[in-house]
């Protein structure tokens, strides 16, 4: 893994309904299975591909240190529904509080996976006052999907 890789949060827009079964694949791939699912995803050539590929169905963008805190905490789920707690993380991972996961997380020093029975997939809401921008356009053209840099903290903070 080199430094270069960033670390982004991709939330799937767009349902399924049309979709490329190639397309398909590639969402399930990256766990983005349901609308208004989102990962955490270092981006690796290989990912940056498939994000690429997807990238009429999801949008992403680099995720702060405070949206990953705020995510963890609030939709981060462990085996069995149950939520992730500063004491579960302390007994079955290195860190020792969800913060510190978090910082970490953002820095690219770890991944979800390091948490033993902590769900790969954050399950959002629709955002708050709903999306700002047509559903069939890149968000640099006034829509929804597609790359929108540290924007997707302000998104992501309105759909936790």
């Amino acid at each position: 893994m080199s430094a270069d890789e960033p670390v982004v949060l991709a939330i799937r827009v767009r349902g399924t309904v049309g979709v490329r079964p190639q397309i398909e694949d590639t969402l399930n791939k990256l766990n983005l299975v349901r609308v208004h699912h989102a990962v955490v995803l270092k981006l690796t050539s290989s990912l940056r591909g498939m994000v690429d590929k997807a990238k009429d169905y999801i949008t992403w963008g680099e995720v702060d240190e405070e949206t990953a805190t705020l995510l963890l905490m609030k939709r981060g789920r462990l085996t069995g529904n149950q939520r992730l707690t500063n004491a579960y993380l302390k007994k079955h991972s290195k860190y020792s509080s969800i913060k510190a996961f978090a910082k970490a997380l953002v820095a690219g020093k770890a991944t979800v996976r390091d948490v033993e029975g902590l769900k790969p997939v954050f399950r959002l809401t629709p955002p708050s006052g709903g999306f700002k921008g047509k559903k069939y356009r890149a968000y640099g053209e006034g829509g929804i999907t597609g790359y929108r840099g540290m924007a997707i903290n302000e998104l992501a903070k309105k759909m936790i």
